[in-house]
């Protein structure tokens, strides 16, 4: 490829400060270095979406080969289980029929059936308050009764010094 070395750097510096300037060369050399951080995010951008592709198409073909996997099973289960029971059916004497069971394979896709809505019960606020007892309330410091914000600033303002005549 390009074999640049350290002279050919400093050479192309050399005829870019002559070329371009003292003045206006700390600009350029910001602006190529911006583009060239650009580009190396673009790269990098683009890398890590061709791996996301990649893992999703193998992501898919693994998925494949499970649902074929997990189908055969299914099917050779319903045989092996078709089998038995006309072996049990000939065992006993019976007749082979039309009117006997196959088991199907379980659908997954099948959605149940709604539930029923929740309807909360209308619960009464005060029964409930009053469940704890008064005793309780007064340890913990469980306010009792509504007081307006002028009260409970002189509730709790500090006493006057006593003045003395």
């Amino acid at each position: 490829m390009l074999d640049i070395g350290i002279s050919k750097i400093m050479l192309v510096a050399g005829i870019a400060l002559i070329v371009i300037g003292p003045e206006r060369l700390p600009k350029l050399a910001r602006m190529a270095g911006t583009l060239l951080g650009r580009a190396q995010r673009y790269v990098a951008d683009v890398k890590a979406e061709v791996n996301r592709s990649i893992e999703l198409e193998e992501l898919t073909k693994v998925r494949e080969q499970f649902e074929t996997a997990a189908r055969d099973v299914g099917q050779s289960v319903s045989r092996g289980l078709d089998d038995a029971t006309r072996d049990v059916n000939d065992a006993l004497g019976q007749s082979s029929s039309d009117d006997t069971p196959t088991y199907e394979p379980y659908n997954w896709d099948s959605t149940p059936a709604p539930a029923a809505p929740y309807v909360p019960t209308k619960k009464n606020w005060r029964i409930k308050r009053s469940a704890v007892p008064q005793w309780y309330k007064k340890s913990e410091n469980v306010r009792r009764h509504v007081q307006s914000g002028a009260a409970r600033v002189a509730r709790f303002r500090p006493a006057r010094p006593m003045r003395s005549p």
